[in-house]
């Protein structure tokens, strides 16, 4: 099958394979082609260019095209999704009261709430339940633009409930038309009956969760909540340490709730991104300049506990790149809208149109280790993207927040 979209109003972020991440500067930057075509075949993007250099010839030996105008409509990469649990039994409204009548996030799960909550209700809940409650999650995230998304364990937190998560994402790569990376975080919390005996939680990470794991190939990646009241830069070093010997990089929880050693220990340990970062300073700026390990900010989570704002003017002027992510979940950030995320990154966090447009498609792609295949409109890359409503500018996109822009969307080259 193949599709042809004509007279596109502008084809965004267009590219090349070799383009890992925007950093720094170069955020504020996005290259566009105006009045454009672009080319879809056996999944992936062929050819694209303006419609003054369109000829007939490219598709006159496809037998199944599909030929899409999209006069007044813009087309997209679609986002990538490097952040998110979306796989979870149930909701927490409940706890979403407590948070209105003044409790934090801290103190909700002292009293046993929070992720402890999920990892109680997890240990009742069938495979096949999640599986259908988190394949209508990403039917959800597909319709308003994700066609990537990266997916935590980590509401377990017993070997038997942890493996569970894992082999439900592993159904969802194989069933649903979406890329997706797995990542075991065993370490998201401490458990109930291990409360004073935290080391002895970690050596049940290390010693019984990774190597099963790793010989059922379940992860992609490993990650830890390196934070106040969560675990420690020593578990977290001990942690991926164990993993490192697996082949299993990191993609770390850090600096959330205070400075809390995370985001150099994640350097360290040469993770693929640090997650979160509202305590991002000097030291940790440092620590990132010149690594391969993408900061990645979570706007939702922030914005829905009502927490301070990561620096990220600062960290961009910086020279960093930075990603944005949904942290979608069901606790502390309730929605898997990236075109919502785009907006955040905008009115909370000043970011240009730009910058939340690289922010959540090519960095975010890298920071799921698939920028070659995803993140871009480019040449021989998967062809993900979607075709918006008629609207006047790319900035529309952060502007117009709340509603559903997208008109059609292409997953691995199929209209859905």
């Amino acid at each position: 099958m193949s599709i042809l979209i004509k007279n596109i109003k502008e084809l965004v972020q267009i590219g090349d394979q070799s383009v890992k991440f925007v950093a720094g500067k170069d955020m504020a930057i996005l290259h566009t082609l105006k009045n454009a075509w672009l080319f879809i075949k056996d999944g992936l993007i062929t050819d694209f260019g303006p419609m003054s250099s369109f000829d007939e010839k490219i598709v006159e030996n496809e037998d199944e095209l599909i030929e899409l105008d999209a006069t007044g409509r813009m087309v997209f990469p679609s986002f990538c999704d490097s952040h998110t649990h979306l796989v979870y039994p149930a909701s927490r409204e409940i706890e979403y009261i407590d948070k209105i009548k003044g409790l934090s996030y801290e103190e909700i799960a002292k009293r046993g709430g929070g992720i402890l909550n999920s990892a109680k209700k997890m240990q009742a809940v069938s495979e096949d339940e999640l599986y259908e409650s988190a394949m209508n999650r990403l039917d959800e995230i597909m319709h308003m633009g994700t066609g990537a998304v990266e997916i935590k364990s980590g509401y377990g937190l017993t070997p038997e409930s942890e493996l569970k998560m894992l082999r439900v994402i592993k159904r969802l790569k194989e069933d649903h038309p979406l890329t997706i990376k797995s990542t075991f975080l065993g370490a998201h919390a401490i458990p109930t009956e291990y409360k004073g005996r935290q080391s002895e939680y970690v050596d049940l990470v290390i010693n019984e969760m990774i190597p099963q794991v790793a010989f059922e190939e379940l992860a992609d990646y490993v990650d830890v909540f390196c934070d106040r009241g969560f675990f420690t830069v020593e578990d977290t070093d001990r942690i991926l340490n164990a993993a490192m010997k697996y082949g299993l990089r990191p993609k770390i929880h850090a600096n959330e709730l205070d400075y809390s050693g995370g985001i150099q220990v994640g350097v360290k340990y040469d993770a693929l991104s640090v997650d979160h970062l509202e305590y991002t300073g000097d030291d940790e700026i440092k620590s990132l300049l010149g690594s391969d390990t993408m900061p990645t900010v979570l706007p939702g989570a922030a914005f829905f506990l009502g927490m301070v704002y990561a620096p990220v003017r600062k960290m961009i002027d910086a020279g960093l790149p930075v990603a944005l992510a949904s942290d979608f979940n069901p606790g502390s950030s309730p929605s898997g809208n990236m075109q919502l995320i785009v907006s955040m990154a905008s009115i909370l966090y000043k970011m240009l149109p730009e910058e939340a447009i690289h922010a959540t498609t090519i960095n975010s792609a890298y920071a799921m280790g698939i920028q070659e295949e995803l993140g871009s409109i480019a040449k021989g890359k998967i062809a993900n993207v979607f075709i918006t409503e008629p609207i006047p500018s790319y900035a529309y996109m952060p502007y117009y927040y709340g509603s559903n822009k997208i008109n059609k969307i292409i997953i691995n080259g199929i209209l859905q």
